[in-house]
C-alpha cells in the first residue's frame, strides 16, 4: 500500500497503480481512504463500468438520511456521464424508487427513466430491461391510485394533471382511455377535441375525433358547431361542409335555440366565403338566411312551439351584412321593419339597435323616424329613448324637429306617469285586500282557538271589550284599554289591569266542587309542587314597594307560581307569588310577585314584554292606588318626538333586523319597537328612534311612500295620541253628571234620544291640529269649560 501511495506521489497518472490502490483498500475495508482513492482517479480519467458499481453501491450502503441521497444522485449524474452504461442507468433508476415516498419522488423517477431510454433504451442487449422496469413501476403506480376502473371524476382530475404537464401523447392515450369508458359524456368530448384543435392542430387525429364526438353525441349542438368549425379550419371543400350541416339539422337537439345557434354558424361560414364583388356566393348566402328564417317559422316552431330567436338575431345579422358590405339599406330596413313586427316593437334595446344601425349606414331622416316611433312603442325604458331622441335633435334637428321631439315626449311620458299611478293604486288595493283576508284569518283563528279553550277551563268568559282587543289593530281604538307603549319607548305597565290589597289580591282558589273546570286541578297541582312561602301571608307581611304587577298572560296558563318562580328567579329571591282566581277557580291571567329584596324589582321590570309560554307579559310596579291616586304607570309624551319616526303599513312578517337595516341607510338607529296586540301578533306598526331629528327628517323624506316585500310604508315623525285619562272628567260629564242615563234597547242608542244640551254649548275643535300616530285627524265638537249658573243656561236658551 505504501508503495503504492507512493508511487503515485511520483506519478500520479499511472492508471494501474490507481486501478490496484482501489483493490487494495477494498480488500482492507478502509471506506475512507477508499473513497478519497475513487476521487482522486475520477479527477484524472473516467471510470470503468465495474468501478462506478462498486463505488455506487458502496456508497447506497453508507446511505442514512436524505441528505445522504442527495449525494449518491449526485454521483450518479457524474457516473453516467463518463459512458453509456446501461447497468449503472438500471442502478440509478432502481435506486430513485426507494425515494419515490419524498415530496415529489414520483415525478423524479419518471424523469431519470425518460432519460435512461433515452440514453439506453435502444441498446440491443440490455435497452429491454430498462423498459420493463418502467412499465412495471407504472403498473404498480396504477394499482396503488385505482383498485378499480376508474370513474369520470378521476379520469378527469388526470387528464388535468396530465395537461398541466403538456406531454401531448400522454394527454391524448388519458383522453382516448377516458372516451373509451366514457363515450357517451358530451363534455368530455367537447374538452378533448377544443384541446385537439387549440395543441395538436393535426388534420386527420383533429377530425377524426369531431366525427366520432358526433357520432356518439349526436344530440349535443355544441359538438356539430365545433365540427364544422375545425371543417373550415382546416380547408374542408364546400360540399363536406354542407353535408355535415345538413347532418346536424337532422340531429334531434332537444331545445329550439340549438337550431338557431347551428343555423348561425352555418351562415357564419357562408358569409365568410363571400366575395361582395361577385353574384354567386351573395346569392347563395342570401337563400340560405331565407331558408333559415323558414325552417325556425315552420319546422322548429311546428316542434317547439317556438322559433327559438325571440329577438330575431339572424334577422339582426342579414340586416348588418346587407347595408355594411352590400350598401343595401333598403333591404335593411325592411329586414328591421319584419322585426319590429314579430312582438318587439315594446323593447327600447331593439329600437336603439335599429336606430345605431341607421346612424352608421343611414340618413338622418330615417334615424328621426325610427326614433320617433320608438317613443311611441316602447314601455319597458321610455325614458331612455326620450332622452336619445332629444340628444339627436340638439345635435341633427331644427328648432320645429326639437318642439316635435318635446312634444312627442311629453306626451309620452304623461301617458306613463298616468299608467304608473294606475299600476301602483292597482297594487296597493291589492295589498289592502290581502291585509284584509289576513285579517278575517286571524279573527277566525282566533275564534277557533277560543273554542277550543272552552274544553280546558270553566268560569267567566271574557269580557266583550277584551275579545275585541285580541283582534289585529282593533284595540288601538280602545283608549282606555290602549296597550302600553305604543305611544312610546318609556312606557311600563298596564295600569287598567292593576289590583290592589282591597281588592282581589292574592286570592286564592276555593276547593274543588262537583264539576271542576278542566285544568284547574293542574293548576293547583302546579301550585302545590313550586316550592313557595305559605300563601296565607297576611296583608301587613304585603309590601307593594317590594312586589310588581305582572299581567297579560294566558288564561289556561299551568301552574302560573311555578312558571313566574322561575322566570323571575334571575332578579333575586322571590318570597312569594300570588296568583289570582275568580270564585269558581279559574285563572284570570295576572298576579303578584313580591321578593325579599326590593333591588329585585328593578331588574324584574327590565323583563317586561318577555315571553312566556309565546305570549308576552306586563311587568309593572305594585301601586295602591287609594294610598297614591296621582300614580301613573303610564309616561306618555304628548309633544311631537322629532327625533322618532313612525311607520306604518308594514307587512306582518317583518323582523326588528329587517327594519334596522332598511332604517340605518338614513342614520345612526338607537331603537326600533315593533307594536304588536296583547297576543303578541305584529300590528304593522313600529317606532325608529334616530340619533337627532334631522336622521329622522331624513328617513321619513327617503322612505315615505317606498315599497317593502309589496306593501307601501307610511312614514312620519312620531306624534303619539295623548291618553285620555279617566280621573279627569270631561265637561260633558259635569254638565249630566245630575241627569239620569237613560237604559239602551236591544239595538243600541235610539234615533229619538237625541241631545237637549243646547248648541251654543259646543264649539268646533281646531280644524289644523296635527294628526297623531295611529289616529285619524278630524273635527269633532267639544264642550265648553266653566261653571255656569240657572241665569246663564236662561239666558241661552231665551238667546234669539
Amino acid at each position: 500500500q505504501l508503495r503504492l501511495v507512493k508511487g503515485l506521489s511520483i506519478n500520479a497518472f499511472d492508471y494501474n497503480c490507481h486501478v490496484d490502490l482501489i483493490k487494495l483498500l477494498q480488500q482492507e475495508g478502509k471506506l475512507h481512504r477508499l473513497r478519497k482513492a475513487r476521487q482522486k482517479m475520477s479527477e484524472l480519467f473516467p471510470l470503468t463500468e465495474e468501478i462506478w458499481l462498486d463505488w455506487l453501491k458502496d456508497e447506497i450502503r453508507l446511505t442514512e438520511d436524505e441528505s445522504d441521497r442527495e449525494k449518491v444522485y449526485e454521483l450518479f449524474e457524474r457516473a453516467v456521464k463518463d459512458y453509456v452504461c446501461p447497468e449503472i442507468w438500471l442502478e440509478y433508476v432502481q435506486y430513485s424508487i426507494g425515494g419515490m415516498g419524498a415530496q415529489g419522488g414520483i415525478e423524479r423517477v419518471r424523469s431519470i427513466f425518460e432519460r435512461a431510454l433515452t440514453a439506453v433504451g435502444l441498446h440491443m442487449t440490455k435497452g429491454a430491461s430498462i423498459w420493463e422496469a418502467y412499465r412495471e413501476f407504472e403498473i404498480v403506480i396504477l394499482s396503488t391510485l385505482v383498485s378499480e376502473p376508474p370513474k369520470l371524476v378521476e379520469y378527469q382530475a388526470y387528464i388535468d394533471f396530465e395537461m398541466k404537464e403538456g406531454d401531448p401523447a400522454r394527454v391524448q392515450i388519458i383522453f382516448e382511455r377516458a372516451l373509451a369508458e366514457n363515450c357517451l359524456v358530451p363534455d368530455l368530448w367537447f374538452k378533448y377535441t377544443t384541446y385537439l384543435d387549440r395543441q395538436l392542430k393535426i388534420k386527420d387525429l383533429v377530425l377524426s375525433a369531431h366525427e366520432r364526438a358526433v357520432r356518439n353525441c349526436p344530440w349535443t349542438m355544441g359538438l356539430w358547431k365545433s365540427y364544422l368549425l375545425a371543417l373550415e379550419r382546416h380547408g374542408a371543400d364546400h360540399q363536406t361542409v354542407t353535408d355535415v350541416f345538413e347532418k346536424a339539422l337532422n340531429a334531434g337537439f332537444i331545445q329550439a335555440t340549438d337550431y338557431v345557434e347551428i343555423w348561425q354558424s352555418n351562415l357564419g361560414y357562408l358569409r365568410r366565403r363571400v366575395d361582395f364583388k361577385w353574384s354567386r356566393e351573395l346569392d347563395e348566402l342570401r337563400a340560405a338566411f331565407a331558408r333559415s328564417l323558414d325552417y325556425l317559422k315552420q319546422d322548429v316552431e311546428e316542434r317547439f312551439s317556438e322559433s327559438g330567436d325571440l329577438s330575431c338575431t339572424i334577422m339582426q345579422v342579414w340586416a348588418r351584412i346587407e347595408a355594411l358590405h352590400c350598401k343595401n339599406m333598403q333591404k335593411a330596413r325592411e329586414l328591421w321593419d319584419s322585426i319590429m313586427t314579430k312582438g318587439n316593437a315594446k323593447y327600447a334595446n331593439m329600437w336603439l339597435e335599429y336606430y345605431n344601425l341607421e346612424r352608421s349606414y343611414g340618413d338622418a331622416a330615417h334615424c328621426r323616424k325610427a326614433l320617433h316611433r320608438a317613443v311611441q312603442c316602447t314601455s319597458d325604458y321610455p325614458e331612455h329613448v326620450c332622452d336619445v331622441l332629444l340628444n339627436f335633435e340638439r345635435v341633427e334637428g331644427s328648432l320645429e324637429d326639437w318642439d316635435a321631439a318635446v312634444q312627442k315626449t311629453e306626451t309620452k311620458l304623461n301617458r306613463v306617469n298616468e299608467q304608473r299611478v294606475a299600476e301602483k293604486e292597482a297594487l296597493l288595493t291589492r295589498q289592502e285586500e290581502e291585509k284584509a283576508e289576513h285579517r278575517r284569518k286571524a279573527k277566525a283563528d282566533k275564534k277557533a282557538q277560543k273554542k277550543s279553550q272552552k274544553a280546558n277551563r270553566t268560569g267567566d268568559k271574557r269580557k266583550a271589550e277584551d275579545e275585541y282587543e285580541e283582534e289585529w289593530g282593533e284595540d288601538e281604538e280602545l283608549p282606555s284599554k290602549r296597550l302600553r307603549g305604543e305611544e312610546g319607548f318609556g312606557s311600563t305597565a298596564t295600569e287598567d289591569l292593576m289590583e290592589t290589597e282591597s281588592g282581589l289580591f292574592g286570592r286564592r282558589a276555593p276547593p274543588p266542587r262537583k264539576s271542576e273546570p278542566p285544568g284547574f286541578r293542574k293548576n293547583l297541582q302546579g301550585l302545590s309542587e313550586a316550592p313557595r312561602q305559605p300563601q296565607d301571608m297576611s296583608k301587613e307581611q304585603r309590601k307593594d314597594e317590594d312586589s310588581v304587577f305582572v299581567s297579560n298572560l294566558a288564561f289556561n296558563l299551568e301552574d302560573p307560581e311555578g312558571k313566574l318562580r322561575t322566570f323571575f328567579q334571575g332578579c333575586g329571591t322571590v318570597q312569594q307569588v300570588r296568583p289570582v282566581f275568580t270564585v269558581k277557580g279559574a285563572f284570570r291571567g295576572y298576579c303578584y310577585v313580591q321578593f325579599e329584596d326590593r333591588l329585585a324589582v328593578s331588574e324584574a321590570l327590565k323583563l317586561d314584554r318577555q315571553e312566556v309560554d309565546g305570549r308576552p307579559i306586563y311587568v309593572s310596579p305594585c301601586v295602591d292606588k287609594n294610598k297614591n291616586p296621582d300614580f301613573k304607570v303610564f309616561k306618555y309624551k304628548t309633544a311631537v318626538e322629532k327625533h322618532k319616526i313612525f311607520i306604518s303599513g308594514l307587512p306582518y312578517s317583518c323582523t326588528k333586523e329587517t327594519l334596522e337595516d332598511l332604517c340605518k341607510q338614513h342614520g345612526t338607529v338607537k331603537a326600533i319597537r315593533l307594536i304588536t296586540n296583547r297576543s303578541g301578533k305584529p300590528k304593522g306598526l313600529a317606532y325608529v328612534e334616530y340619533e337627532n331629528e334631522a336622521q329622522a327628517s331624513q328617513a321619513v323624506l327617503k322612505m315615505d311612500g317606498t315599497m317593502l316585500e309589496n306593501f307601501t310604508l307610511s312614514v312620519a315623525i312620531s306624534n303619539p295620541p295623548s291618553r285620555k285619562m279617566e280621573d279627569k272628567a270631561a265637561p260633558s260629564r259635569i254638565l249630566g253628571a245630575a241627569m239620569m242615563r237613560q237604559p239602551q234597547g236591544a239595538r243600541g242608542k235610539g234615533r229619538t234620544q237625541i241631545s237637549l244640551l243646547p248648541r251654543s254649548l259646543y264649539r268646533q275643535s281646531d280644524p289644523d291640529a296635527k294628526a297623531e300616530n295611529g289616529t285619524v285627524s278630524a273635527p269633532h265638537a267639544t264642550v265648553t269649560d266653566g261653571s255656569l249658573s240657572n241665569e246663564d243656561f236662561a239666558r241661552m236658551l231665551l238667546k234669539k
